[in-house]
């Protein structure tokens, strides 16, 4: 099996996948141990595992290694140096409920952002495609609305 560099987070790694069609996803979680991005449906339509992949916001369950492979990576542990403003603004505005589909997210948040910085409603809801099971989708909106210093 060939080896694959992922640069992730700034840092490059050499990753010796099972299968070089093994989803970005469990590269992240079981082979460099960032867990902060998630597994949620299987199915690719949640997006509790988005990742930024060459500054767009990908879902890194559909996303496979030799895809990703020398593309600039960003999981939720290296979003903060991007943008602690949209992680404060998520706790200002107390966003999640359970928690668990935030870094997704806050991924797709923060993608929309560097896109657009002052998003209206209808451009924020069209962006967030992420699935939460505990309905924060008011709050969501007020804090990336927060975070572009709209609030």
């Amino acid at each position: 099996m060939p080896s694959y560099t992922l640069n992730v987070n700034g840092k490059n790694h050499t990753v010796t996948p099972s299968s070089s069609d093994m989803p970005l996803l469990w590269a992240l979680r079981d082979i460099l141990g960032l867990t902060g991005t998630k597994y949620g449906c299987g199915i690719e339509r949640c997006s509790a595992c988005a990742v930024l992949v060459g500054g767009e916001v990908e879902k890194s369950c559909e996303v496979s290694i030799s895809e990703a492979s020398q593309r600039k990576i960003t999981t939720i542990e290296g979003l903060s140096s991007l943008n602690s403003k949209l992680q404060a603004a998520w706790i200002e505005e107390q966003v999640p409920q359970c928690g668990y589909c935030q870094s997704g997210m806050l991924m797709a948040a923060a993608s929309l952002l560097r896109q657009n910085p002052k998003p209206t409603d209808a451009e924020i809801d069209g962006a967030m495609s992420n699935i939460c099971a505990c309905g924060t989708y008011p709050r969501v909106r007020k804090g990336i609305k927060r975070a572009a210093g709209m609030a």
